[in-house]
């Protein structure tokens, strides 16, 4: 009898399937816990980085955006603490030497594996080192970022020089993060290499930081929704007093209900003034702001809302997953995904592939689509296999044009999830389908 396969097991299956996700390195053998994003992965992930973008950045007047450096000054690093503070804890099997964390494993005495025994615990650094110089013995030993923050607030003097911008602001990023994950795992959600969306937002420290961390927070619940997360499954996790970073006056963990379980997804935290303090005090430069109105100067705070933008991916690929019995013995495969992040809005395609007229005006009228539109054209196989595969990339809606498209200039649209049919003049589908991809 073959086993049934779980949800998270079926949503990797159809991310490999259907061009969302690979595994990384795959024709050598893999490479454990890295992915690429394959051709609708990539639409996916971009999609919901403009949404990002759009609400954070270029809708508000007190954001900016910064692309800052992979790879930093090592002194950034010291200065943050993560040179001498991002250790973990790390067991080794003396029999089939599989490393673990011992605060993730459920029994610490044995392997989960193989049941063999332990090493004693010893610390590893969860920063990849790197070497810049022709000659590694005598390059410079830096880091990969193991966090986008660190150039932003590298940067933070520069940005208020040269965009003139007063405090309360923010600046956010969009970029890769590397950490050197021992225990990694359920597929994109922990990996050595990810992407973050950050934002460090300075505020002035007798500001009522409560109220603007809360908005903060409300802010990132309207994200997920925008991006098509279930609100009912989108939970905060208040971070107690004794397991807070020391710097931390709050944090929440804002945790999604996954199918693997609830887990951590994106993170909330009022850091005080600790980042700017500590880069001017590593620096040597004064990192400290004026203020016009009280003729008072003073070091930043820093609320910092943090988003993971792979865990961000799956949340949403998982919440779209659906399995709908159509009819007996037939179950149709849906990504219920929200038009906006889906990799294409519209598929067109001709009645009948080996009909040139009909082949012909279905390019013309995707072609036309396309200057406003993601859209893709599809003649392959018979027009129900079509309506599937589009189903299982979460494409809205689907045109077809049959040989009334020819005569009286309509067209027939397919929505994706009630998969009802609506008869449409052509002169009327551009704005049809706007008006429904909002």
């Amino acid at each position: 009898m073959q086993k049934e396969l779980s949800k998270m097991e079926k949503i990797v299956s159809l991310c490999k399937r259907r061009g969302f996700i690979f595994p990384g390195s795959e024709i050598y053998g893999g490479l454990a816990n890295t992915y690429d994003y394959g051709p609708l992965g990539v639409e996916l992930k971009n999609n919901i980085k403009k949404i990002w973008w759009k609400m954070f950045i270029n809708s508000r007047q007190d954001m900016v955006g910064l692309d800052g450096g992979i790879i930093l000054s090592p002194k950034i690093w010291e200065a943050s603490g993560h040179v001498q503070n991002f250790k973990d804890p790390l067991v080794e099997c003396k029999k089939c030497h599989h490393r673990f964390r011992p605060d993730k494993l459920v029994d610490s005495s044995k392997c989960p594996d193989c049941g063999g025994k332990f090493t004693d615990t010893k610390m590893f650094s969860g920063m990849f080192k790197t070497s810049i110089g022709p000659i590694e013995s005598e390059g410079l030993t830096t880091y990969l970022r193991p966090e986008t923050a660190g150039a932003i607030f590298a940067n933070f003097k520069n940005v208020l020089q040269s965009m003139n911008k007063k405090i309360p602001f923010g600046i956010g990023q969009i970029g890769k993060a590397f950490r050197n994950e021992i225990t990694t795992g359920n597929f994109i959600f922990r990996t050595v290499e990810f992407e973050q969306m950050e934002i460090e937002y300075f505020i002035n420290p007798v500001a009522d930081w409560n109220k603007i961390f809360e908005k903060w927070r409300d802010d990132m619940h309207l994200f997920g929704v925008a991006v098509g997360l279930d609100k009912k499954k989108i939970f905060d996790h208040e971070i107690a007093d004794e397991d807070r970073a020391f710097y931390s006056k709050r944090t929440i963990d804002v945790e999604y209900e996954f199918p693997f379980g609830q887990d951590e997804l994106w993170g909330l935290a009022y850091r005080t003034d600790y980042d700017l303090k500590k880069h001017s005090e590593f620096s040597g430069e004064d990192l400290s702001y004026f203020d016009e109105e009280s003729k008072s100067r003073f070091i930043p705070h820093v609320i910092e809302p943090s988003f993971g933008l792979d865990r961000t991916v799956l949340a949403v690929l998982a919440t779209a997953y659906n399995e709908e019995l159509v009819k007996e013995g037939d179950t149709r495969i849906v990504l219920k995904l929200k038009p906006a992040v889906a990799p294409y809005k519209v598929a067109v395609f001709p009645l009948l592939a080996n009909k040139e007229n009909l082949v012909a005006k279905a390019r013309e009228i995707f072609a036309d689509l396309q200057n406003d539109l993601t859209a893709t054209f599809d003649s392959r196989g018979n027009i129900g296999k079509r309506y599937r595969y589009q189903d299982e990339i979460g494409t809205p809606f689907c045109v077809t044009i049959d040989f009334d498209s020819l005569e009286k200039n309509t067209v027939t649209i397919r929505e994706r999830d009630s998969m009802k049919q609506e008869v449409v003049d052509l002169v009327d589908l551009k704005a049809y389908l706007k008006n429904r991809l909002i």
